[in-house]
């Protein structure tokens, strides 16, 4: 097997048994299970639903995003070997370390193989949760243009880059275009306000009013839980993404659960602590990777400026980048990968044929 072939680069044409269209997004693709086969795992397996609740199957790739494009690499290389299998270790990880700590359910029901999920279908809350602990990317773009106002938020003069904030922020950002809302801007990633929120919460898909609190609790703690055992190997848990949705248990009792992936180097910024207390910023996360992108093309503001989509786009299909980079960045996701689980990550030369083999012998979902 080639080195290529060991990436799964092509997740949404697995002959798993659905009666709906494959959903793929920028990483995952989802498979929504008939109800038949919905039904027959939930009464073989006794996950904690209702008997009609339906399933899907989530598998994860290797393929690699950045400023809202896919990139790829020399020799056939579609992605990065290894990244999909570190992702899902890492956010298996975190959740069961939110279950320990007494945190929210998430959606995942089961974890058949490293690259796939079985999920069951949750409302989602049309919010992405940012949380920041130091003041860099976008936050310190705009506040170094003079910004003082982020999402609501006053933050103080004489703040410098890379700095630990005097607290904890949330900066939440809309997910989707949502429509009708005032001060919403009908696009997607709008930063919003608490305020915002609060006015319309039912335009955010949140049940009640409380669950914004409550929301803004599971963030706060889920962030916490995730920082101080980071801490724990001298890791800086500097930003996030947390995404969250609503479920129903066996028994019909809605609750909040977090979504999608929680903690990853994907989803967060990652700094090493030796290198952070020396003066110097080491990335352990796709952070590195976007510094890269900015630094390899000659004009960095295509990338960064939402206008010239066009050109960043053709930038991404049209430039192959080097082996040796996308292996680089499969050390950064495998290192931090293993140094969070304390484990090896399972890397396979066949991930698709394993994939298609457990799923027909364990969970008879592929003909």
């Amino acid at each position: 097997m080639s080195l290529a072939d060991s990436v799964l680069a092509v997740n949404d044409d697995l002959p798993i048994r659905t009666d709906k269209p494959v959903h793929s997004g920028k990483v995952r693709s989802v498979y929504w299970l008939t109800e038949a086969d919905s039904k027959r795992l939930i009464a073989e397996k006794g996950y904690d639903v209702r008997a009609d609740a339906p399933l899907a199957i989530m598998v994860i790739s290797d393929r690699i995003s950045a400023f809202d494009c896919i990139w790829h690499g020399e020799e056939g290389l579609q992605g990065v070997p290894g990244k999909g299998a570190a992702l899902n270790a890492v956010s298996n990880h975190w959740f069961k370390l939110f279950k320990e700590n007494g945190l929210a359910d998430s959606h995942i029901l089961d974890i058949p193989h490293p690259f796939v999920w079985i999920v069951q279908k949750a409302k989602p809350v049309k919010i992405e949760a940012i949380c920041r602990q130091y003041i860099t990317g976008s936050m310190w773009r705009a506040y170094s243009k003079g910004e003082r106002d982020f999402c609501g938020i006053q933050l103080p003069e004489g703040l410098q880059k890379d700095q630990k904030l005097p607290d904890l922020l949330m900066t939440p950002s809309t997910k989707g275009i949502l429509t009708g809302i005032p001060n919403v801007p009908e696009q997607d990633d709008v930063n919003i306000t608490r305020e915002d929120i609060t006015n319309n919460f039912a335009a955010f898909n949140f049940s009640s009013i409380d669950d914004v609190a409550l929301y803004e609790k599971l963030l706060k703690e889920g962030f916490g839980v995730i920082s101080d055992a980071l801490a724990a190997i001298d890791q800086i848990f500097v930003d996030t993404k947390f995404e969250f949705g609503y479920v129903e248990d066996a028994s019909g009792n809605e609750k909040l659960i977090y979504m999608d992936e929680v903690g990853t180097p994907d989803s967060s910024r990652i700094w090493d602590g030796t290198a952070y207390q020396a003066g110097k910023i080491v990335e352990n996360s796709k952070e590195g990777f976007r510094q890269l992108l900015l630094n390899h093309f000659p004009d960095p503001d295509i990338l960064l400026n939402k206008d010239r989509m066009d050109e960043r786009s053709a930038l991404a299909t049209d430039n192959a980048l080097p082996v040796e980079v996308l292996m680089q960045v499969s050390k950064t996701y495998i290192d931090i990968a293993e140094k969070i689980t304390g484990e090896k990550v399972h890397l396979s030369d066949n991930p698709k044929a394993e994939i298609i083999q457990i799923l027909r012998e364990q969970y008879g979902l592929v003909d």
